[in-house]
């Protein structure tokens, strides 16, 4: 993300370890999505991804900060214009179902999710997604 042009700070809490594939799957994908969604809908802002490690499964949470203002955003290293000065296609901006997606992935696991605007302007999603222990099967 940073060759994209978002700063990302990641914090990491408890102890670290192997989850199940589909956790870990969705974990990295709704990390990647709320990344994506600061690229373009906060473009120049910064991001912070903190994923804590718990005893019932993992936490995330994504947030950045405010899109700085118009003249402090640094060029697109794409520009509009191609080099023999024709127009060049918007980026594609997705299906907007980001959020929806998440929500779906978080649900199917049986997790929790919020999202909306933080309290400085920029954005917040945050996901926990529940792993048995071994020793709830044994119960």
């Amino acid at each position: 993300m940073r060759d994209a042009g978002l700063p990302v700070e990641k914090v990491t809490t408890g102890a670290v370890r192997e989850l199940p594939q589909g956790v870990e799957l969705s974990a990295y994908r709704i990390v990647q999505e709320a990344l994506s969604n600061t690229l373009r809908h906060a473009p120049g802002a910064s991001a912070r991804v903190e994923v804590g490690y718990v005893l019932g499964g993992i936490g995330v949470r994504v947030v950045n900060g405010p899109a700085p203002a118009p003249n402090l955003i640094k060029p697109a290293r794409h520009p509009a214009t191609t080099p023999e000065g024709g127009l060049r296609p918007p980026p594609p901006t997705g299906a907007g179902h980001g959020i929806t997606g998440m929500r779906e992935r978080v649900t199917m696991l049986g997790g929790g999710m919020t999202a909306g605007p933080a309290d400085d302007g920029g954005y917040e999603v945050a996901v926990f997604l529940p792993v048995a222990t071994a020793n709830e099967g044994d119960a």
